[in-house]
């Protein structure tokens, strides 16, 4: 045996295979610590992948909104930079693809037209817009009308009265659908007997007496556009604005023909002209003559009908009376016994009544009472069952309203005779 070496014991055997052992669990522990570590690793770096990923989804649509913005700030700007155009309206068309046209600010000019536009779509009295630098025209502006004209026209509101809502008046109802509906519904029947239609009928009569009730029968009934006027709304403050508002109105009501005009309180600008008359009056008649000239003037009035209403017959303007502006002249009488029976029937129709209502009664009682006048009866009636807390109207209900109502009149002059 050879000196200094020694000789394993069992006992040192196990010792070196539990030193092994020990040795490999450490490799094997900081081996599982090293994959924790690269999959919690690479977990944290997905989840900042996606988070990025989102991030950059977010700053995608940030840009596309602010290059949005931006084209639009752009297209603005360049709208900005664009000069202003003058508005004018053209007088003539040249055979050389030239416009007469005359300017808002007052001279007239032969423009070019630009190329977007072609002479056959300009007529004489259009609206255009021309260029401020070389007044070319670059646009066709449309037709300006005043909003209060606008609004006279009656689509969506009309009046729910029919002829039947009407007590008497038999033979104005006639006279008024001879010269407004059968033109418009039949005219056929003018064109075969070979006659003109009336172009116009005035109504005249004492307040209350049916005028108004009528004219929103005619609107419910016809399926003409209805445009409705009240003399006051063209008396206007400056000079030329209440002709300017007649001649748009009538534009307006040929454009959309078939169409019935109807004027309330024609009085207001129909009076009589006056040689001494302040400048006030004097506006009033230009209104008037303007009137006058639409009414039968050089310009074709086409498929348009004229209802007019007024309780001061007296103090009209001959000019509007003759025939060719208002063919016929109806009278509004107050209404007779029988009339009278009929309009009480007509607004109590709705009301509760107790059997003990005589209404034959009540006619005798009201001999110069207009329809007016036996609606407010019918109402104060019903008030004053109100007022005593009762469900139902009694015919002392209706005496008390009728006293009630007929002492506030005042019997004025008789101006309708």
């Amino acid at each position: 045996m050879i000196l200094g070496l020694h000789t394993l014991t069992p006992f040192d055997g196990r010792k070196m295979s539990t030193l092994k052992k020990n040795q490999d669990d450490s490799e094997d522990d900081e081996k599982r610590a090293n994959d924790n570590y690269l999959i919690t690793y690479t977990r944290h770096l997905e989840r900042r992948l996606r988070s990025l990923e989102t991030e950059k989804q977010l700053l995608e649509t940030e840009r596309l909104r602010l290059d949005k913005e931006l084209h639009t700030l752009r297209n603005e700007l360049d709208r900005l930079r664009q000069p202003p155009l003058i508005g004018a309206t053209v007088t003539d068309i040249l055979e050389d693809d030239r416009v007469v046209v005359k300017s808002s600010t007052g001279p007239q000019f032969i423009v070019n037209v630009s190329r977007k536009i072609t002479t056959k779509e300009l007529e004489p009295g259009m609206r255009v817009a021309l260029n401020q630098r070389n007044f070319a025209v670059m646009e066709i502006m449309p037709e300006s009308m005043d909003p209060l004209v606008q609004g006279m026209e009656l689509i969506d509101t009309l009046p729910d009265v029919s002829y039947n809502d009407i007590g008497g008046l038999e033979e104005q109802i006639t006279e008024v659908k001879e010269t407004v509906e059968l033109p418009l519904l039949y005219p056929e029947l003018f064109e075969s007997v070979g006659v003109k239609p009336p172009k116009g009928v005035l109504l005249y009569g004492e307040p209350g007496t049916g005028k108004t009730l009528t004219a929103k029968a005619v609107a419910h009934e016809t399926k003409a556009r209805f445009i409705r006027i009240i003399g006051s709304e063209l008396v206007q403050k400056f000079i030329g604005e209440g002709a300017r508002m007649v001649r748009e109105i009538f534009q307006l009501a040929r454009k959309k023909a078939p169409s019935i005009i109807f004027i309330d309180e024609l009085d207001a600008i129909g009076s009589q002209r006056l040689q001494v008359a302040t400048s006030g009056d004097r506006e009033v008649q230009r209104t008037l003559m303007q009137l006058l000239s639409e009414l039968d003037g050089f310009d074709d009035r086409g498929d348009v009908r004229i209802i007019a209403a007024t309780n001061r017959f007296d103090i009209l303007d001959p000019a509007l009376l003759r025939p060719g502006r208002f063919d016929r002249i109806i009278k509004f009488p107050l209404p007779k016994e029988e009339d009278r029976l009929q309009i009480f029937k007509i607004h109590s129709k709705n009301l509760k009544l107790e059997k003990n209502v005589n209404f034959k009664q009540l006619v005798q009682k009201t001999e110069n009472a207009t329809g007016a006048e036996i609606n407010a009866i019918c109402i104060e009636a019903g008030m004053i069952a109100i007022r005593a807390k009762k469900t139902i109207i009694s015919m002392e209900d209706f005496e008390v309203a009728l006293e009630k109502v007929l002492s506030k009149k005042q019997v004025p002059k008789n101006l309708y005779s």
